[in-house]
């Protein structure tokens, strides 16, 4: 592996972790089009730290003061008491069921959910989900009117999104759009949901490192990619959010179907393996 490779495909895993258009599809089928070998494991865990930094930098005044108001409002006995310590249970409550899907599906999700008809397949049919919530949407709350209803509606989107094509911030931000949330307060909050889950995520790959040494990466490969991710990452959460404080979602629904439609393409040409 090239410097320029690991460049590249930190850049794709930055930019489409945190957009609604599916980091899997993507790093399925940007490697296979270049020509490129699939960078293994190994690569894949190391550089997604790099998006999990990005959101964790991003968001660390707010996780600050979320942290800081629960643990004084459990030191105060009064567990619920602002809307920060709040926001602190509705994430971890929102964090539940990936964690449970997670563990339940991990075979069909390594396995079977990782066929190209499946990504295809589910990347468009949440574009579509993601039109009737653009229609439906009433965009009347922003992040201090989050409730627990919101967190679990949201958290429970989050584990749709172990379907690989699904895209994590796709079906989180659809979820809290038919909730009423408007649409930089659904992404706010689905990216600070996202937190717990993709730490754990990024720490139980770590597993695969042990893979780096003996694959044959190039240290100065890994951390270019690593710092790929992780500019490009933090680049596409500002993005995102400062884009949809006056746009709708319809371009990332528009690239959505093109994407699910041309990997049917490619694979029905074959020049994709499905």
């Amino acid at each position: 592996m090239d410097f320029l490779e690991a460049l590249i495909l930190g850049l794709v895993q930055g930019l489409t972790e945190f957009l609604p258009i599916s980091s899997t599809a993507h790093l399925r089928v940007v490697p296979a089009l270049l020509g490129w070998k699939d960078p293994g494991a190994a690569f894949s865990a190391i550089i997604q730290l790099g998006t999990t930094a990005a959101v964790i930098v991003y968001f660390a005044k707010d996780l600050w003061k979320i942290a800081g108001a629960f643990f004084g409002a459990l030191g105060r006995r009064k567990p619920f008491e602002t809307q920060e310590a709040r926001l602190g249970w509705y994430i971890i409550i929102g964090t539940i069921p990936v964690g449970v899907a997670g563990l339940l599906l991990k075979d069909l999700i390594e396995g079977a959910f990782r066929s190209l008809y499946v990504i295809a397949s589910a990347a468009i049919g949440l574009a579509l989900l993601l039109v009737l919530a653009e229609r439906l949407a009433r965009h009347h709350r922003d992040l201090q009117q989050v409730t627990l209803r919101d967190s679990i509606a949201v958290g429970l989107a989050q584990a749709v999104a172990l379907i690989p094509g699904a895209s994590r911030s796709g079906v989180t931000l659809t979820a809290g759009l038919f909730h009423g949330l408007k649409r930089d307060a659904a992404a706010r909050f689905s990216f600070l949901l996202s937190i717990p889950a993709t730490v754990a995520a990024g720490v139980f790959e770590m597993r695969h490192l042990a893979g780096m040494t003996h694959g044959g990466l190039p240290i100065g490969a890994v951390v270019i990619g690593t710092l790929s991710s992780f500019v490009f990452g933090y680049a596409a959460i500002a993005g995102l959010l400062r884009y949809l404080q006056t746009h709708t979602t319809g371009v990332f629904i528009v690239y959505r179907i093109v994407l699910g439609v041309g990997i049917l393409a490619l694979v029905g040409w074959g020049i994709l393996q499905p």
